[in-house]
């Protein structure tokens, strides 16, 4: 069974709609879908990790990088959008009080200063939960900012929509199991790792760096993390283009074990989007093969 950051009729909730019409489990919280495939409660749960507008998804982050080890085995790549859902009769010059979730908040609030100058928006815990509080008739809300599959779910009434300032964001959510053999590589894949430093120097995030850059590993994504061990530790949360059994990606996670205190791989997974990677001349596996076969005559050079 598979478990989702919930409740019912959150973004997380639609975007695991896209690949599975089994029943699943909701969770409260980011930590507790985790918690629970690492329980064996559920098969693996899934939770965002990143937006095109608000960057990675902290919790989830920190939460991944702690604890017993997990591993990403899919992404999900969900179009948002976002409404305003009322109780049926609200109208919108009526609204004073909007609920939602603090991306939610932070990805309409030109949108609320533009169209809703008097109304004050609380961040709550997530849309679903906003729209589950609007629907009560009691509720000292009287809209929620959410997605479309929230305010129907709870019978509301979209009194305004599209109200997204950036048309274009894109949520990214990640699919969690216990590890396992990584999914076979496909040319357009993505690996998930933490880097912990071995000490604050200067120069140390230019070392793990070069271990990609020297490889020809293109990142999309790399964020730095407290430790929670003290003011000024960090560790860094990396994509990278490339699957573990790809010889350049392999290279480099050899080189980030011999210079890092520690790293933590998550997962090597298929891209979302399908796009390949750009490999560039000289680190294709043909190369590395080439180059390892004229390493060998020179140690062997009677082997021929």
């Amino acid at each position: 069974m598979l478990g989702y950051f919930g409740p019912a009729g959150t973004f997380t909730h639609q975007a695991l709609m896209t690949f599975s019409d089994a029943e699943a489990v909701p969770f409260a919280t980011v930590s507790q879908a985790l918690d629970a495939v690492r329980a064996g409660s559920v098969e693996a749960v899934l939770v965002p990790i990143e937006n095109s507008v608000e960057g990675g998804v902290s919790v989830t982050l920190d939460a991944l990088s702690a604890g017993r080890r997990l591993m990403i085995v899919r992404e999900v790549l969900l179009p948002v959008q976002f409404n305003l859902y009322a109780r049926p009769g609200t109208r919108l010059e009526d609204v004073r009080k909007v609920v939602t979730h603090p991306h939610s908040a932070a990805q309409t609030r030109e949108w609320m200063a533009s169209h809703l100058p008097q109304a004050s928006v609380t961040e709550g815990g997530s849309n679903a939960a906003s729209a589950l509080e609007v629907s009560d008739p009691g509720s000292r809300f009287d809209a929620a900012i959410c997605g479309e599959i929230a305010g129907e779910m709870y019978g509301l009434e979209a009194i305004a929509t599209g109200i997204a300032d950036n048309a274009s964001a894109v949520t990214r959510f990640v699919l969690v199991s216990r590890p396992a053999e990584p999914p076979r590589r496909t040319g357009h894949d993505k690996t998930t790792l933490v880097a912990f430093m071995q000490t604050d120097r200067a120069g140390a995030l230019l070392e793990i760096l070069e271990q990609f850059s020297g490889r020809g590993v293109s990142l999309s994504r790399i964020e730095s993390r407290p430790t929670k061990t003290g003011m000024g530790n960090y560790c860094f949360s990396i994509d990278a283009e490339g699957h573990l059994r790809d010889p350049r990606l392999a290279e480099a996670m050899q080189g980030l074990h011999r210079i890092c205190e520690d790293v933590i791989f998550l997962g090597s997974y298929p891209r979302a989007d399908g796009v390949d990677a750009h490999v560039p001349r000289g680190f294709a596996d043909s190369d590395f093969a080439a180059a390892k076969d004229w390493y060998t005559s020179l140690v062997h050079p009677g082997d021929e």
